[in-house]
């Protein structure tokens, strides 16, 4: 399925000329070796560009014959490659592997051009002929730039202005020399077409997934006899055309090198695009996943029409919610690449699950908070310890949360006991993303309808567990107004504890209670009214304090707390 959608999606980028055809691609050199036309060396032209406020250097794009998959050994591409095989030098010169690369693409180039027309592969054949690495710090040129040259970036030929890929005649030799040698290749029935073809032996590699080789990754691969069976080896034991397979990897880095249309999530890569091929989806899609302070009022616009059955547009485009929709999370694992999760629906459908989870999430927040909507990274970020260098989430977790949220299914489990862990870890600190996190999981995994109910304080509530959070907070708050200024309170000290086991510590709190109350009444008597009220309303909920809290009653605990809080801050501000 995940090739499948691969393959259409190329399709759709190949009609609107956003990628190579087949026997071609596109990929980032660096420099041009200027030829004349004996095949001298006349000068070394950058092709790296600044981009951006930042002045960002990046190699150019270019468009030259497909690349081969090099994984070890001595392998040459035609007319583009690193500074081995183009010049066969390295930063440190000439050694015997360096000649052995030159030597190799020598062997290529002058059989693929033997009876190439041209002056342009005559330069070419030229170069090949008479180039010595062993002797090319002699070529002022070559020295001139040597450093820049060896980095590892990609070279290609060129006269004047134009470059040797583009020349006419040598492009008809490339695309002969493709359809001779599929002639003799291995056919067999492509397991993504379903039609006979030549199958592909080795799979290009993918580019862009963090923590991946920097040469690129495969996604399918095969590399001992225990993954093997029927006696097929390599790739042929998952037979994919080379068309396929040309398609599917061109289609996955074109995502990957769209920035805008990424995000990374834990260890794994984020891609996601629409089967129409259309940008508008992705803008949408990234857009409400991925919510920024600045488009807050447009997430809101895009769940409200959607809700009442009116057209979503983005950019005065109308979006079709029937529109099929694909998100791919990639992680990297060596020299390969593990799918997180690949899952498809309707645009319109994965709109609505968002909208539901965000509506979960929705909580009464600080007056200092301009966000409504909370990120899935934002949300996965409140499970990590703020003061650590590594504020990674758990790479499965991660993966799983996203995918819970674009399905509409239940979260996992360890998204809320990561959140309850960071609680206890910080003594209490609760902030509005964790109690979002805590209302929506109440609200899907636990079956808590009632949860609607409480996306601010609720006051008629009398669930024991709930009602024990906002007496603590109470608590808290006498403390503090008795003790102005103290820099550790009963939360520092015994939020855990209240959390989980009750009857250990509450009757503590209500001892320290009294003393605070006595003290209030000699310096605020209308204070002491005040909190009497409250812990008399509390008190009255309650039928004596439980010896356990179950981790879901733990939560309701949380959400007491936070909502008491919220309410006292709330009415400071007030007056």
């Amino acid at each position: 399925m995940i090739l499948q959608a691969l393959v259409k999606h190329y399709e759709n980028l190949a009609e609107q000329e956003k990628v190579a055809q087949p026997g071609w691609c596109k990929t980032k050199v660096s420099y041009a070796v200027h030829l004349s036309k004996d095949g001298k060396i006349l000068g070394i032209l950058t092709l790296i560009e600044e981009k951006g406020k930042k002045k960002v250097r990046s190699s150019s794009q270019i468009k030259v014959p497909e690349m081969v998959t090099r994984s070890s050994g001595v392998l040459a591409n035609f007319l583009c490659d690193n500074s081995k095989y183009i010049l066969g030098i390295d930063q440190d010169g000439a050694n015997q592997r360096v000649l052995e690369c030159f030597k190799a693409a020598k062997e290529r180039h002058l059989l693929l051009l033997r009876e190439t027309k041209g002056e342009m592969a005559q330069a070419v054949r030229s170069f090949f002929e008479t180039w010595n690495p062993e002797k090319a710090s002699e070529c002022a040129e070559v020295r001139e730039k040597w450093e820049d040259i060896t980095d590892g970036g990609n070279l290609i030929f060129c006269m004047g202005m134009q470059y040797a890929q583009d020349d006419p005649f040598i492009r008809e030799t490339w695309e002969k020399a493709r359809e001779e040698s599929s002639e003799d290749a291995q056919t067999g029935i492509c397991l993504v077409t379903g039609k006979k073809a030549e199958i592909s032996r080795i799979h290009k590699t993918i580019k862009g997934v963090p923590g991946a080789q920097s040469s690129g990754a495969a996604l399918v691969s095969f590399n001992a006899a225990a993954f093997e069976s029927y006696g097929k080896e390599q790739s042929y034991n998952a037979p994919v055309g080379k068309y396929a397979e040309f398609a599917y990897t061109t289609a996955l880095n074109y995502l990957l090198a769209q920035r805008k249309y990424t995000f990374q999530l834990g260890d794994s890569m984020v891609v996601f695009w629409a089967e129409s091929g259309e940008e508008e989806y992705q803008d949408a899609f990234f857009e409400t996943v991925e919510p920024k302070v600045d488009n807050q009022e447009e997430i809101r616009g895009i769940f409200e029409n959607l809700k009442k059955g009116r057209p979503v547009s983005v950019e005065n485009v109308v979006l079709n919610p029937e529109q099929r929709f694909y998100i791919l999370s990639l992680a990297p694992n060596a020299a390969r690449l593990a799918v997180r999760f690949f899952y498809q629906d309707s645009f319109g459908n994965i709109l609505k699950n968002l909208s539901l989870h965000y509506e979960r999430m929705s909580i009464i927040k600080p007056v200092w908070e301009n966000r409504e909507y909370l990120g899935v990274r934002e949300m996965l970020f409140e499970t990590v310890n703020q003061n650590s260098k590594d504020k990674s989430p758990v790479p499965n977790m991660a993966a799983m949360v996203l995918q819970s949220i674009l399905s509409g299914s239940r979260y996992p489990s360890s998204i809320y006991t990561d959140v309850l862990i960071r609680i206890r870890a910080e003594q209490g600190k609760v902030t509005w993303g964790r109690a979002g996190i805590i209302k929506a999981y109440l609200m899907r995994n636990g079956n808590w309808k009632e949860g609607e109910n409480y996306m601010g304080l609720n006051e008629e509530s009398r669930e024991t567990s709930y009602v024990l959070g906002r007496l603590f907070s109470v608590l808290e708050s006498i403390q503090m107004d008795t003790n102005p200024g103290i820099k550790a309170t009963i939360r520092d000290r015994y939020f855990n504890s209240a959390c989980a086991t009750p009857a250990s510590i509450f009757p503590v709190l209500i001892k320290l209670k009294n003393s605070h109350m006595k003290k209030l009444e000699r310096e605020q008597g209308s204070a002491k009214i005040y909190y009497e009220k409250q812990l008399t309303d509390l008190m009255g909920k309650l039928d004596g304090y439980p010896r356990r809290l179950s981790l879901e009653e733990q939560g309701k605990f949380i959400l007491g707390y936070y909502h008491q809080v919220q309410k006292k801050y709330e009415k400071r501000e007030e007056k």
